[in-house]
């Protein structure tokens, strides 16, 4: 015979303090794994939406996967539109995006700031970069900027700092900011864009980091690979968007594994603390829980009542630290060395961050309560 259910749950009324206690170092625990899982969702999704499978990537084949480090001629574009078919062209517009695309410090009116990434583009952008849309203001035009929705953190100001009509300050030159975008979680969005030609000025450089171009349906990435082996002397690469940013999940797969350690070790903390306090909590009930053996319960029905009160409590903290995840830490900006990303408090989020905390519960109270059960039923009787 099991013992009744309020039975546990009166126990833990019993104990207001000890039992907020537990809560406490519970939900304490648990949010860190939503922390930590967060954190790998949100770095997965954004260079998981960030490719476009129709657009192809050409820069210096010197740089390898740093885009940043790419040097090609200004008169790429042309070369490439005359050499390849197959690049969408609407109403007389090549759909192809030169860009020069740069790491430099960016400080802002209060004088924050910190490395940012500043893309220069033309009209020709947005058409290729179909993620993007302007949600504030308008296209920058000479001396101004278009900051991404992520542009603040991840310099590591306030948002406040990189509104419509503040001014920015890179590469010598004051910029008024006309307007913001957003791409879908990309990872522009942590990106500042101005007109390539002014940032060619300001960086008193005429070549370009960077063509983007987007093929039709008929059109062939490996045509345009294929142009960039023939002509060896321009020593171009070309690799779809979304291979490159498989490259940059690939290159990261490191990070994620050592986030996914942090989740096991705090875990594991979490059992440990667990214990500790369902070894207090046990010892101060040793005369209790030989007296229910004495009058007729089995040793189970005692150890699934003290189960029973470990998982409440493991449940109530993981429901009290998924709410308070997603209404606080979800959406929450992260800065990275790729940029910006959001944490992702998501259904697998939710179903690790709520799994460890009952699994808390569980472990946590079932070594304590075996121990006290094999204790003599008269010994027990006796403890003070």
């Amino acid at each position: 015979m099991l013992l009744p259910w309020d039975y546990g749950v009166r126990n833990l009324a019993r104990r207001p303090v000890r039992t907020a206690l537990t809560l406490v170092a519970l939900a304490t625990v648990v949010m860190l794994v939503f922390v930590v899982v967060g954190f790998i969702r949100g770095l997965e999704r954004s260079l998981a939406v960030s490719g476009d499978e129709n657009v192809v990537l050409v820069y210096s084949v010197n740089s390898e996967e740093n885009i940043e480090n790419s040097s090609i001629a200004a008169r790429s574009p042309s070369l490439l539109t005359a050499s390849v078919e197959g690049t969408v062209k609407r109403f007389g517009v090549t759909h192809v995006s030169p860009e020069l695309y740069l790491g430099t410090r960016v400080k802002t009116e209060s004088g924050e700031g910190g490395l940012g990434l500043v893309r220069g583009v033309t009209l020709s952008a947005p058409l290729v970069r179909r993620s993007v849309q302007i949600v504030e203001g308008d296209w920058p035009s000479d001396g101004e900027v278009l900051v991404g929705r992520l542009a603040a953190a991840k310099l590591g100001s306030s948002d406040e700092s990189v509104r419509i009509g503040k001014t920015l300050e890179f590469e010598g030159r004051q910029w008024t900011v006309s307007g913001r975008f957003a791409a879908g979680g990309a990872a522009y969005e942590s990106e500042i864009w101005c007109r390539l030609g002014d940032f060619q000025t300001a960086t008193k450089r005429q070549d370009l980091s960077l063509v983007a171009m987007l093929l039709s349906p008929s059109g062939s990435a490996a045509e345009v690979a294929l142009f960039c082996k023939e002509r060896t002397d321009l020593e171009l690469r070309a690799i779809r968007e979304t291979d490159y940013y498989g490259s940059l999940q690939r290159h990261y797969r490191p990070v994620r594994l050592l986030a996914w350690f942090v989740v096991v070790l705090v875990s594991a903390a979490g059992i440990f603390a667990g214990l500790n306090m369902m070894y207090g909590a046990v010892a101060g009930r040793v005369r209790e829980i030989a007296t229910l053996q004495a009058i007729g319960f089995r040793r189970r029905a005692i150890l699934i009542s003290l189960i029973q009160e470990g998982v409440l409590l493991a449940a109530a903290a993981s429901l009290l630290s998924g709410v308070i995840s997603l209404t606080v830490l979800n959406g929450m900006a992260v800065r990275f060395t790729m940029g910006a990303f959001t944490l992702r408090i998501d259904s697998a989020a939710i179903l690790i961050g709520c799994g460890v905390g009952l699994l808390l519960g569980v472990v946590g109270a079932l070594p304590p309560a075996l121990k006290a059960l094999r204790a003599e039923v008269a010994t027990s009787l006796k403890a003070v």
